[in-house]
This record gives C-alpha cells, structure tokens and sequence, in this order.
C-alpha cells in the first residue's frame, strides 16, 4: 500500500488514543508512506496541544517529539502546492490547512502515475481522521482510511 497520511493519523501514531492502533497498523503495512511538509510543523503544535490538555509534562512530550522525529524519518515529503491548495479549498470547502494536505496528496499522486511502471498502477490511499477532509479526498478520487471516531 502507498500512504498518504494527513497530520491527524500521523498524531495517532505517537498519541495512544483511540484509533491509534488502526493508524500503526496502516504505517507498517504501507510500502511508502507520504504527507506535506506542514504536517511535521502541525505535528509538533498538536502534540504540545494533547501534553497541555492531559496536564504539561515535559518528559510526556519530549518522547512524544522524538516519536515524530523518528516516523518523520520514514516519510516521503511533498511540498506544498499552493495553486492547487486553492483550488481544492473552493471546490470541497475546506479550511487552508486541510487544502494544503489534500494538495500535497494530489501531487504525490501524479508523481506516484509519472514515476516507475511498478508504481504508476498502485493506488495511493488518504489516511486521516476528519470527516470533511476524507469526503474530498474521496471526490477527489482517493481511497480512504479513518473515518472519524464519534
């Protein structure tokens, strides 16, 4: 499986809550896995965020952080595409960061079709865990993984 993982399932990687094994259980299977280069930066502000919420600890999320670094690590980074961000963003009504991810995943995508014979029949899947982003990757002709946990 190609990978494209939004900041959302690459929090769960680190953060043990629920949907948090789903995620890994993705990340090992995949043969690549992909995201935006803002998902490390959105990581980082989430993970502070989840350390603030369940009572600041420094030790918590220092390991959290050298868990990213070390998923990061194995994650092919796609820059932003700005152009097509926008577009997406008008036509799914999404907010700009979800554009952003959504963006980079279109990108990879074509570059994934563009690239090697073996490569260019896999099909890339989204992964993320916000309804509206996996509605428009879905339009956008994606497959998905991590619908929302209610």
């Amino acid at each position: 499986m190609i990978l494209y993982l939004d900041t959302s399932a690459l929090v769960k990687l680190i953060v043990k809550e629920a949907g948090a094994d789903v995620a890994t259980g993705w990340f090992e299977g995949a043969g690549l896995v992909a995201s935006s280069v803002v998902t490390y930066p959105e990581s980082c502000a989430a993970l502070e965020r989840n350390d603030r919420r369940r009572g600041k600890d420094s030790s918590r999320l220092g390991t959290w952080l050298v868990d990213l670094d070390g998923y990061w690590q194995d994650v092919m980074r796609i820059p932003v595409a700005e152009w097509t961000a926008g577009r997406l963003a008008l036509a799914h009504h999404l907010r700009g960061m979800d554009a952003v991810q959504l963006a980079a995943a279109v990108t990879f995508r074509e570059r994934m079709r563009a690239g090697a014979a073996g490569a260019n029949t896999a099909e890339v899947v989204f992964a993320a865990f916000d309804r509206q982003l996996l509605e428009a990757a879905e339009r956008e002709g994606f497959a998905t993984l991590g619908r929302p946990l209610e």
